[in-house]
């Protein structure tokens, strides 16, 4: 199948959210509790279709591709912010009936959950959260290591960067940060550039990347519950990543006890979509250990 036939049919499955007037694509498929998955910057829900059947086999898997990404709307004068996604998450569970769930995150979506977490742990949130797993993301700003274009993206001359990219440098740059051994292939990088198109998605991007600037101000409210909320987590990596890698990892094995981690060697920044297998194993892995924890 075509990669535009691909993307189509992914595209008739779903369905749509309303929020704050604009349309949001959702996803969901399978039986049993509720696993959401939040996707990264600058791609889409898409982006789990390589875990999606193994998992929806398990779980009732719920994905969206959040507001200025993917099919979703992509409004130009749209003040974009991980907190506001954090609301657009809460709206799309809350339509659905789902009042407690799993979260599978990647990279931007790693803020995502972070934000969620913050406010279970305030007391304030408008679901429960049982376990959270994160991919290669950000988590900890102070290692983290954007890409040159995520830098140029967030500098004064952004919105005319934005306008620049091309097809050529976007591959480059996503050949970069994806593993030696599991390069994209060209027909991952064409439906990646497709969903990025789309809408016009490309005019948003220097709005989308701030997120990096409220990791930084928002640091100690994201990292707080990860250190002493006591929910079960565990940290899936392709420690080949340039970006949120090994460093990463070691970041993450110093401040958290007892860390539950699953390094994913030669792998890069996409490991669900390098090496979708070892992730869905290494996540049922992690849920089957913690499978008392929760019931309590």
């Amino acid at each position: 199948m075509q990669h535009r036939e691909r993307l189509r049919a992914w595209q008739k499955s779903g369905k749509w959210h309303k929020y704050k007037g604009y349309s949001i694509f959702c996803q969901m498929a399978g039986a049993g509790e509720p696993l959401v998955l939040i996707h990264g910057f600058p791609t889409a829900s898409w982006d789990w279709k390589g875990v999606w059947a193994d998992l929806a086999s398990k779980y009732q898997v719920i994905t969206f591709d959040m507001i200025g990404f993917g099919f979703s709307d992509k409004p130009t004068d749209y003040v974009y912010s991980i907190v506001d996604q954090a609301n657009l998450v809460e709206s799309i569970l809350q339509e659905t009936g789902i009042r407690q769930c799993h979260l599978l995150c990647h990279d931007y979506g790693d803020s995502v959950g972070q934000e969620l977490l913050a406010r279970q742990r305030e007391g304030n949130a408008k679901l429960r959260i049982e376990t959270t797993c994160f991919l290669n993301g950000g988590l900890f700003p102070e290692v983290h290591q954007p890409a040159l274009i995520q830098k140029l993206l967030l500098s004064p001359a952004g919105a005319f960067v934005s306008r620049l990219v091309t097809r050529r440098m976007f591959d480059l740059n996503m050949q970069r940060i994806l593993g030696s051994l599991t390069q994209p292939t060209d027909r991952q990088l064409e439906e990646f550039w497709q969903l990025l198109e789309y809408n016009n998605g490309r005019a948003v991007m220097h709005r989308l990347i701030k997120y990096m600037e409220e990791r930084r101000c928002l640091r100690q409210r994201w990292v707080e519950p990860m250190l002493d909320s006591g929910l079960p987590m565990a940290f899936i990596n392709g420690v080949e990543d340039p970006i949120s890698g090994a460093n990463m990892v070691a970041r993450y094995k110093t401040l958290i006890a007892k860390p539950y981690v699953v390094e994913l060697a030669g792998v890069g920044h996409y490991p669900h979509v390098e090496l979708p297998g070892e992730v869905v194993a290494g996540y049922l892995q992690f849920r089957e250990r913690f499978s008392v924890v929760v019931s309590h």
